[in-house]
């Protein structure tokens, strides 16, 4: 028998896909998936689906898929559903006209404990700052980003070995559970949800721009690590060398006092141009393990020497 609130479920990703199965698993009524228009891809350009239409096509749920969220007929089709509550994971931003349709609300699941790190890259931040510990955040959507008054949240350690694409699968399934969790506790009743307060030492997670993808900061290799591991496997970060483009792969840090105590203004290796490269900061050498010249296969170094010279 399905529970009884008629619930409608926004978003696009795999990262979203969890917790939409985890409701409907859990016998929840799900009256509406809302996800991004098809769009074309490819050489061919042909049509790809987002994650949450694929699922919910296997599960015959009801999809809209509305290129503006403002369209009177979107609107007008919404309202007519009688959404009692609505859940967006892995979302664009919602106008007013939706995320208060909902009788009882609409709640977003964000990826850091709030409200630290309200943005949308939430994961990425949290490693290239270096935190020992993120999570997610239920809270209900108002009309300021990630600013809503917080029904639920679940902490994860951060692990040494952690980069940005295995902190996503946890938070992923982490969140999915808690989204579960958050419609359970609202059907028995009002919720004392907690309003965000915020100081001005909150970090936040704007998007990702290429301009951080160029490694020229090497006075910390700390600091190189963690931005690393908060781009991989996503992002491809690179440095320059003698005028050619070198992505890095995989590697890490390790410490070393260095004798030359004067800052490091470009980009410095130490190789014996057949087991190792490293790439030398103020504290201490960068490992790298695999690396990818430009127009190349990724190649772990012992490889990448055998045809190359840097």
């Amino acid at each position: 028998m399905k529970n009884k609130f008629r619930i409608a479920f926004f978003g696009t990703p795999d990262f979203a896909v969890a917790s939409l199965q985890k409701i409907v698993e859990g016998g929840f009524n799900v009256v509406a998936v809302i996800t991004a228009p098809d769009k074309p891809s490819g050489r061919g350009q042909q049509l790809s689906i987002s994650d949450v239409k694929k699922y919910s096509l296997a599960t015959n749920l009801d999809i809209y898929q509305p290129e503006k969220l403002k369209d009177p007929d979107f609107v007008n089709k919404y309202q007519s559903l009688e959404i009692d509550l609505a859940i967006v994971v892995a979302f664009r931003m919602m106008p007013e006209v939706i995320w208060s349709a909902p009788k009882i609300g609409t709640f977003n699941l964000h990826g850091s404990l709030l409200p630290n790190y309200r943005g949308a890259a939430p994961i990425n931040w949290a490693l290239i700052n270096g935190e020992k510990e993120t999570g997610v955040t239920t809270f209900f959507i108002n009309s300021k980003i990630d600013e809503g008054e917080i029904l639920f949240q679940e902490r994860y350690r951060i692990k040494d070995e952690d980069n940005f694409g295995s902190v996503y699968n946890e938070l992923k399934d982490i969140g999915a559970s808690l989204v579960l969790k958050t419609i359970v506790e609202l059907e028995k009743g009002p919720i004392n949800t907690i309003p965000q307060s915020f100081t001005e030492v909150d970090h936040l997670a704007p998007k990702i721009e290429k301009e951080i993808l160029e490694i020229t900061d090497f006075s910390s290799g700390e600091n190189l690590h963690n931005l690393l591991r908060g781009l991989w496997p996503v992002y491809k970060p690179f440095f320059i060398y003698n005028d050619k483009k070198y992505i890095i792969k995989s590697g890490h840090f390790q410490k070393s006092e260095l004798q030359d105590a004067n800052p490091i203004s470009k980009t410095q290796i130490l190789t014996d141009s057949k087991s190792y490269l490293k790439l030398i900061c103020q504290d201490g050498f960068y490992n790298i393990l695999e690396i990818q010249a430009e127009g190349k296969k990724p190649m772990d170094i012992r490889s990448f020497f055998n045809g190359n010279v840097i």
